[in-house]
């Protein structure tokens, strides 16, 4: 049987979708450029291959002024165990291109599968509901993103969402380090590619090198290892919580930034990162957040604004998923977040979405400036 080819429009980034076993490929940069949809236990429509389980062609029709250029071959999804250090793969979900530099073993808590009482994490004091979650083990990925790809994502995802606190001189002010995002195991599509710098990233050639005689191709350099090892309490991916209502699926993933001072008391940073997906066919937009906060000093804060960060995000068939970043602080180490998005129907109703309830803890006394990168 013949491999395919994968191969994408140059200047614009493949968006695919999994929806079941169906993947619709859409092109961002060419509105009507359209890319095959394909099955599994289908023949390829390019190639006439047989597809299930073999390597995949993805062709567009070529938009205009475009030329098709050959990105890689796909290879086989991993059901079971991870993706090593080095892979090349597409995002599923936002089609742009990246490489994996390291998995992180996470607790996810999903609220749509119930599990037996006696295996559950209890529901946070206040919080909506009463339904106990089990925390399951799940591989996430810390990976880089190809620049290339950033300006057709940037609607959908931000690719700046990994950030740090500054030093303790400027008590709120944060850094941010481009291109980098955590990828859940099953939104990793593979790929293989015969170029030895196949992702455009200032930090591609910092952290990897090219090895022909490993599989994948890509080995961590030393300065990869190091920056991990010093980054590790910045960067840990420990906690991701989800719930779907009505075919809107919310994934949180919250991060201790660490503590500061501030008039005389100290300041508790998190981050967090929330991902919304549209598993229906029905268009929908945000159109409002309600947050409750809940800190351990007793104090119950109540949030509501207009979108979230400036945007009132539509989720439709062909972008089904939006993803960012907030921060929140309190005057304790640890509490709790849960709340409500309000979305738009195409007909004028409403209905709310549940924002699992997750924990905000704090893992350390205090953290130092992250290492080994220049802001």
């Amino acid at each position: 049987m013949a491999a395919c080819a994968l191969r994408r429009a140059v200047l614009s980034s493949v968006s695919t979708y999994s929806r079941k076993h169906t993947h619709r490929i859409l092109s961002f940069a060419e509105a009507s450029s359209r890319f095959d949809v394909y099955k599994p236990q289908q023949t390829c429509h390019v190639c006439g291959s047989f597809a299930s389980g073999q390597q995949r062609r993805f062709m567009s029709s070529r938009p205009e002024g475009k030329i098709l250029e050959t990105v890689g071959v796909f290879e086989a999804v991993k059901q079971h165990g991870k993706y090593e250090t080095g892979q090349l793969f597409l995002h599923s979900v936002f089609g742009y291109r990246g490489i994996v530099l390291f998995p992180w073993h996470a607790r996810l808590y999903d609220r749509d599968v119930t599990p037996p009482i006696s295996d559950s994490k209890p529901e946070p004091p206040g919080t909506h509901g009463s339904k106990e979650v089990k925390g399951k083990t799940h591989t996430y990925y810390q990976v880089l993103i190809d620049t290339r790809d950033c300006p057709h994502i940037s609607q959908r995802s931000q690719t700046e969402a990994v950030t740090f606190l500054a030093n303790h001189d400027d008590s709120r002010a944060l850094y941010a380090i481009p291109g980098l995002d955590y990828v859940s195991h099953e939104d990793i599509l593979p790929y293989y590619s015969t170029e030895q710098i196949p992702i455009q990233h200032e930090l591609f050639e910092r952290f990897l090198m090219y090895n022909p005689t490993k599989s994948p191709p890509f080995t961590a350099r030393d300065t990869l290892k190091a920056w991990q090892e010093k980054n590790h309490p910045w960067l840990e991916l420990s906690d991701v919580h989800r719930e779907t209502t009505e075919n809107i699926r919310v994934t949180v993933i919250p991060f201790y930034m660490g503590m500061r001072e501030a008039q005389n008391s100290h300041v508790y940073w998190w981050r967090y990162c929330i991902r919304l997906e549209n598993l229906g066919n029905e268009v929908v937009q945000l159109r409002e957040r309600h947050w409750r906060i809940f800190s351990l000093s007793g104090t119950l804060e109540t949030v509501r604004g207009r979108g979230v960060v400036g945007r009132e995000p539509v989720l439709s068939k062909e972008q089904p998923a939006f993803q960012y970043s907030s921060h929140v602080s309190l005057q304790a180490p640890s509490g709790h977040m849960w709340g409500t998005f309000r979305i738009e129907r195409t007909d004028g109703s409403h209905f709310d979405v549940r924002i699992p309830p997750f924990s905000l803890e704090s893992n350390k006394d205090d953290k130092a400036p992250p290492a080994g990168y220049t802001f």
